[in-house]
């Protein structure tokens, strides 16, 4: 009992350690050995009994039991041919059992490795690395009654690599560079690829140019395959392409290593390090001596060892012929010879200069190469029929008006040619007041001329060659001079002079003038004698002034009846509002001033002006009877000492606004003739044309009417 209480203890500790976690760091090596170690007697079925406990537990990954296998490094050499299974190792465990029996399962088990009872492991074929290099495989060992002794072991086998392929270079590879680059300048890299274990020497790579290119003006970086310039003399026009042979070794480049080659081309790029050349040393040019101006007499071709691109010909030309013609560069980049002055075949007919060509180039010329920079352009004119010239542009004469000019003055061209042939001229407007005479181009009048009609003519005149030859128009004007030859004209404005005008005031002004050009003085006096009336002469202007007050009213109101005065209200152009209207107009002011007799006439009294005068509507303070009697005679007095206004007496404008109407309502349902308060007697008092309407009222006119 005590000792089995004591294997109880033992087996209580192991668990506590397993619960904490602690087993997770415990080596594989632990085993059912502990309580053998420790002297307690450990029998089949307890041991088993422990193991299904332990897989009861919820997490059986936290233990493991001790292994007692015994592995040797399992290594297989690839491609190594198996005629027959080969052995590779054998599986060993430390337990004591004589008779054992082995099994092995994963990637390869049975088929490509097997095993015997005496746990040899056997390879039945051929491996390669580059395919699958790592075979991962679990071994178990049973006993004669194939009773599991040892669980599961996991081993790999591992297949070693031998230099079974080749360097392999996956493109092509070109490259460029700049002529004349410096040495160690970068062209291209290259890069080549090995199956084989790239931490053994079989997948280790070297590069190297071959003999086999042009590999003078290049070298190569053997670990980082990069080429780049060996020399500082590359030439694009010596030589524009290379060709190299690269070749990648294994096995660090030993000549035991597998080999491949790739071939490179390295193209030369251009830059300017050549000057351009004329094609020959003289060019012969003719041109016609009607050649447009700006425009291209011929080409001056230059050769260039660099590409277009870089072709940058600069031309001079070495004389004063510079001020005649210029050289462009055109598309080519060669030169064209432009005309920048017009050419007289009669004036010169040849021109012979020398031009110059130059670059600004980057580097220095080869000094094999001896350009020719300047030439001789020997350029003949050829003669050509021309039109007449004339010896102006454009003509301008000028002629005085009203008069018949037989010489206005002459319009002349000749023939710019050797044959200097006649000139005829004459006039294309049909209708012009202008003739010119055909032979020797003098113009004269056909008609006199009125400045104030047409100051100026203007036409074409055109010259021709005889018998029919070239034309030539040229543009002539004619200026009309002015001559005295219009009277000058009054411009008065309408004049007014009231009855009450003192002397010496001003009642207008007088202004003249005159459609002549020229700069005139006018004199200013009254056609007939009046004692009434004198004028000042300021300059131009003239004032009228009132010499002597007259009345003639007797004389005015003889010319006009009394139905001609103008006492007449004029009628406003509104619309009236209807019941409204009498918030505009304050008739009871009217009868007010009636009936107090301020608009009465009264033989007794001076004569009045004119009742009606122009009203200006303008607020007004609140009325009251009188205001619109005393508002009148405001107005009438201002109209009638207002030099500028109307004579007339005329009422234009009612604009008196009251406060309320006391008519009442005009409609004829509310109202009747004999209803009415009001007193219309008044109305006699307004002159003949209200007659009328003051005896539709009833009232008795003769005992009212005065005579206005």
């Amino acid at each position: 009992m005590k000792k089995k209480r004591g294997e109880e203890e033992k087996m209580m500790a192991w668990l506590q350690l397993w619960t904490m976690g602690l087993i997770a760091t415990m080596t594989l090596s632990i085993s059912f050995t502990i309580a053998e170690d420790s002297g307690f007697p450990v029998v089949e079925g307890e041991k088993r009994g422990l193991i299904e406990i332990v897989k009861k537990e919820s997490h059986p990954v936290l233990f493991r039991q001790k292994r007692e296998w015994i592995w040797n490094s399992l290594y297989v050499e690839e491609e190594k041919p198996a005629p027959n299974p080969y052995k590779i190792g054998q599986l060993k465990s430390s337990k004591a059992v004589e008779v054992k029996k082995f099994k092995i399962e994963g990637e390869g088990a049975n088929t490509i490795f097997t095993v015997d009872d005496k746990g040899d492991l056997f390879v039945t074929t051929s491996l390669d690395r580059e395919e699958k290099n790592l075979y991962h495989l679990t071994a178990r060992m049973f006993d004669g009654n194939n009773k599991l002794i040892e669980d599961s072991g996991d081993f790999v086998v591992q297949v070693t690599d031998i230099n079974d392929n080749t360097p392999v270079f996956p493109r092509t590879y070109n490259g460029s560079i700049m002529e004349r680059s410096t040495i160690g300048t970068k062209v291209v890299e290259v890069r080549a690829t090995d199956a084989d274990d790239p931490t053994t020497a079989n997948g280790e790579l070297r590069y190297s140019l071959t003999q086999d290119g042009e590999y003078s003006a290049f070298q190569i970086d053997s670990n980082t395959g990069v080429i780049s310039c060996k020399i500082q003399t590359l030439d694009r026009e010596t030589k524009s392409q290379y060709v190299v042979v690269v070749k990648a070794q294994d096995m660090r480049g030993m000549a035991s290593g597998s080999t491949a080659t790739t071939s490179v081309t390295i193209t030369i790029t251009d830059v300017n390090d050549n000057i351009a050349s004329f094609t020959r040393n003289i060019y012969e040019l003719q041109v016609p001596e009607d050649h447009k101006v700006n425009e291209k007499i011929g080409i001056l071709e230059v050769v260039d060892r660099d590409q277009i691109q870089n072709k940058e010909p600069i031309f001079t030309i070495l004389s004063d012929n510079n001020n005649m013609f210029n050289i462009e560069r055109n598309r080519n980049k060669d030169g064209n010879l432009m005309l920048k002055k017009a050419l007289d075949y009669e004036t010169r007919n040849n021109y012979t200069f020398t031009v110059r060509v130059r670059e600004d180039i980057r580097f220095p010329a080869d000094s094999e190469n001896r350009p020719v920079t300047t030439a001789q352009v020997n350029i003949r004119v050829l003669d050509v029929d021309e039109p007449p010239v004339f010896s102006q542009s454009i003509y301008t004469f000028t002629v005085m008006e009203e008069l018949l000019v037989n010489n206005i003055g002459t319009v002349t061209a000749r023939d710019p040619d050797r044959a200097n042939k006649r000139i005829r001229y004459s006039i294309l407007d049909k209708d012009c007041p202008i003739s010119i005479n055909p032979i020797t181009g003098q113009l004269s009048t056909l008609r006199k001329l009125d400045r104030e009609l047409e100051a100026t003519h203007m036409f074409q005149v055109k010259a021709q060659e005889e018998p029919s030859g070239l034309e030539s128009f040229v543009k002539v004007n004619i200026t009309v001079q002015d001559t005295n030859d219009n009277k000058p004209e009054l411009a008065v404005d309408e004049i007014f002079v009231c009855e009450n005008d003192v002397t010496n005031t001003v009642i207008g002004t007088l202004r003249a003038t005159d459609k002549d050009d020229q700069i005139a003085h006018f004199s200013f006096s009254l056609a007939s004698a009046s004692s009434n009336f004198s004028i000042k002469d300021y300059g131009i202007i003239v004032i009228l002034f009132v010499m002597r007050k007259r009345y003639q009213k007797d004389s005015l109101a003889s010319m006009k009846n009394s139905g001609e005065i103008h006492e007449q209200l004029v009628t406003y152009d509104e619309e009236g509002g209807g019941e409204m209207d009498t918030n505009g107009y304050d008739v009871s002011i009217l009868t007010s001033a009636c009936h107090d007799g301020s608009l009465l006439r009264h033989s007794d009294r001076h004569p009045h002006p004119s009742l009606y005068a122009m009203v200006q509507k303008t607020p007004q303070p609140t009325a009251c009877k009188g205001d619109m009697a005393a508002m009148i005679e405001v107005k009438k007095d201002e109209a009638d000492h207002d030099r500028d206004g109307f004579p007339y007496d005329t009422l234009h404008i009612y604009g008196y606004e009251g406060l309320e109407s006391l008519a009442g309502s005009l409609s004829s349902l509310e109202s009747s003739s004999t209803a009415s308060n009001l007193d219309y007697d008044f109305l006699n008092d307004w002159g003949p044309r209200f007659r009328t309407l003051a005896e539709l009222y009833g009232v008795d006119g003769p005992e009212y009417y005065h005579q206005y």
